[in-house]
């Protein structure tokens, strides 16, 4: 059964259309882990436009199960995961143009590149994981950064408007999941899922996560959070 890590950028986003105090995305995440959740997500992005460093910094204080920093391949970055030490980074494609993270990092034109950068966070004792698309290339390519996990990117999957094309699409982070894992890295899978289709996904023998966090948010709105993270986490069971 994969385990379950929720993101709480969207408390954040919440708050900041205020530019207040409240919601607080470090009581979501306390509340998350009291309902289940065997890790919290946070995006500290460049333009801050909803995570913040105090947020950051007070999750690592506070956070009980394991703090994954979603975070660009920057200097700045960089910087900021060695000071603050989340248990887990997971580099991330950014632009501030878009909603949400609209595809997987281009690893394999960056190998040189990110395997240095991954180095740097891994000798700070953080573990290091790739937001990648499912795709045979990114993956090898992957692996020769040294990361390791890789998180596969299922988007695609999550908006196919037919069950023909979500069906194509589960195929390729199965195959993508069964690479990975023969080449001895570990999987996550997130962006996207909800309670209508990660079922399907939570199903894949070799995804030992899955990073879950506008669905969950936005049926906590209407139910709470405890409830929100309790029923996400029943789907992923077996």
């Amino acid at each position: 059964m994969p385990k379950l890590s929720v993101n709480i950028d969207h408390i954040a986003t919440i708050r900041q259309a205020r530019q207040g105090t409240e919601p607080d995305p470090v009581a979501a995440a306390v509340l998350a882990e009291l309902a289940g959740a065997d890790g919290i997500i946070a995006h500290l992005r460049e333009d801050r436009r909803h995570v913040q460093d105090r947020d950051l910094r007070l999750l690592r204080e506070t956070v009980q199960t394991k703090l994954n920093m979603e975070m660009a391949a920057t200097e700045e970055m960089q910087r900021i995961a060695l000071e603050v030490k989340p248990d887990f980074s997971t580099l991330v494609p950014e632009k501030r143009e878009e909603l949400t993270t609209e595809g997987g990092l281009e690893v394999a034109s960056r190998i040189d590149f990110l395997k240095s950068y991954i180095a740097r966070l891994q000798q700070g004792g953080i573990t290091v994981s790739l937001f990648i698309d499912p795709d045979e290339n990114q993956i090898a390519a992957s692996k020769k950064t040294g990361a390791d996990w890789v998180e596969i990117h299922t988007g695609t999957y999550a908006n196919a408007k037919t069950e023909k094309d979500r069906h194509r699409e589960f195929i390729k982070i199965a195959e993508a999941a069964k690479l990975a894992a023969s080449l001895g890295l570990r999987i996550g899978a997130g962006h996207g899922l909800n309670y209508v289709n990660v079922r399907s996904i939570a199903r894949i023998p070799e995804v030992s996560e899955l990073n879950i966090g506008h669905s969950i948010i936005s049926r906590a709105a209407l139910v709470g959070m405890d409830r929100a993270v309790r029923e996400m986490g029943h789907l992923a069971e077996p």
